[in-house]
């Protein structure tokens, strides 16, 4: 994983993880350019969406975000994050943030973040 980068080093461990995790789900004929910090980036533009659609509450003081309960609309999801990745010049595509989609939700479950549906 390309992971060189500051943003990288600065993530606590548990993000690291989360991020490894999404990229080495990913298989290699969907990775393409995609590098670390556009799984950072999307990630941040998945809750980005969340904060927007009110499943978010973010803790002005400490930074902290609590995911609120409700309903995702992932193809609405999608679109925002493709919509933020052509503003910001990322070559994002929209197979690889579906793929970044299911590997977050799977991680989710893994650690009981989320429940199966």
């Amino acid at each position: 994983m390309e992971n060189n980068t500051i943003e990288m080093a600065l993530l606590e461990p548990e993000e690291r993880e989360l991020v490894e995790f999404i990229f080495s789900a990913i298989p290699a004929t969907d990775r393409g350019s995609l590098t670390a910090d556009d799984v950072l980036f999307v990630l941040d533009a998945m809750d980005d969406f969340l904060e927007e659609q009110g499943l978010v509450k973010v803790d002005e003081a400490t930074g902290e975000m609590e995911y609120l309960d409700g309903e995702v609309d992932e193809t609405e999801q999608l679109n925002y994050v493709l919509r933020a990745a052509k503003e910001d010049g990322r070559a994002v595509s929209g197979v690889q943030i579906q793929l970044i989609q299911d590997a977050e939700l799977q991680y989710g479950i893994e650690h009981g973040y989320y429940e199966e549906e």
